[in-house]
């Protein structure tokens, strides 16, 4: 059976090296855990490591870290829909947001529950996902800073999500002047220019952070260890954190080339015939999880020798050469995840979670 594998010592690791960092440079942050699916024993894993605040887009996950220890501050990474506004104001503390029509309806159920709801100003840097228009910007919090039950704690951006547009110097500090901007406008102190996610750590730790920079929302880089600017290990963070095994459930030598008339696989795909593979074969075994969990493109088998060759529904198939392979059926292929690898297993129900 697949499994995926926490690896506690890993994760407390990575942690303490980003709180040095952080605390370091006076900056706060929060762990964004929308990777671990709302699963309960990974999300007492994190908020155990001493958590501060924690970043999810899915209301329910925050719910949980709620029930696990209300004294974490939670924040709701994406715009509210109009539907959730109720559990929102009930379980995130704190909320992104780019309309003023869903600020108002935040301060109508924060008043109706007799809370004050806390927001960030997302602003739109040119990754084109959601903020508010930089021209439109200082409008836009004049009409939502004195709405009743709502405070404004911070303004925010998301760089390369959508796009791929990669944080700058001068993306960052265009970001902190508009704290500037609001601070000699509107005498109002705006504590978090959330400007900082796992893609902007490299600039922190290379030291070209514009000081204005002061909250970050990071979730993969915990997990995963990886620069993402260049997708090499962080030096000082350990990586794969989250490990997948499948177990191989069938070995056989096999023809390179499949045999009859060709169309279109399961996925849309259709193989490609090399002539100097006919009449070529090699040992060809199955492991035991296929499409429904992972896209393959997003997985990566540790060991040198193994080669994703394909993948149906329920099922992956891995090339381990022509000469007689050192595994056995029942044996465990171990798996290295991107992150979004790593999310589509998390997903899955199929998948059991373990922690080691």
């Amino acid at each position: 059976m697949a499994f995926i594998e926490l690896d506690r010592e890993k994760l407390h690791h990575n942690y303490q090296f980003l709180k040095r960092t952080f605390d370091k440079n006076n900056i706060e942050f929060g762990i964004v855990t929308k990777l671990l699916c709302g699963h309960n024993a990974y999300l007492k894993e994190v908020i155990n490591l001493g958590v501060k605040q924690v970043c999810d887009s899915r209301i329910s996950n925050l719910k949980k870290v709620k029930g696990i220890n209300s004294e974490v501050e939670t924040i709701y990474i994406k715009p509210p829909a109009k539907r959730s506004i109720k559990s929102i104001v009930a379980y995130a503390d704190i909320s992104l947001n780019t309309e003023s029509y869903t600020i108002n309806l935040l301060s109508e159920e924060a008043q109706r529950q007799q809370k004050v709801h806390k927001i960030i100003i997302m602003i739109e840097m040119g990754d084109l996902r959601e903020g508010v228009m930089r021209e439109d910007f200082i409008d836009f919090y004049e009409k939502v800073f004195e709405m009743p039950n709502i405070e404004v704690v911070g303004i925010g951006t998301n760089l390369s999500c959508m796009s791929g547009v990669m944080p700058s110097p001068d993306k960052l500090i265009q970001l902190s002047l508009y704290e500037q901007l609001i601070e000699a406008r509107f005498s109002r102190n705006v504590p978090y220019v959330s400007g900082g996610t796992s893609v902007t750590l490299p600039m922190l730790l290379q030291g070209m952070l514009p000081p204005g920079i002061n909250h970050y929302r990071l979730g993969e880089t915990l997990y995963l260890g990886n620069n993402l600017i260049n997708d090499k290990p962080i030096k000082g963070m350990k990586q794969n954190a989250l490990t997948l095994y499948a177990e191989l459930i069938e070995l056989t030598e096999k023809p390179v080339v499949p045999e009859g008339d060709l169309g279109e696989n399961v996925d849309g795909q259709k193989a490609e015939i090399d002539p100097e593979d006919l009449g070529k074969t090699a040992y060809r075994g199955l492991l035991d999880i296929g499409l429904l969990d992972i896209d393959p493109r997003h997985i990566e088998p540790f060991d040198p020798d193994v080669e994703i060759a394909g993948a149906s529904s329920d099922m992956i198939v891995i090339d381990l050469g022509s000469e007689q392979p050192r595994y056995k059926v029942g044996d465990l292929i171990r798996l290295r995840m991107t992150y979004m690898g790593a999310l589509g297993v998390m997903n899955s129900n199929y998948i059991e979670k373990r922690i080691v």
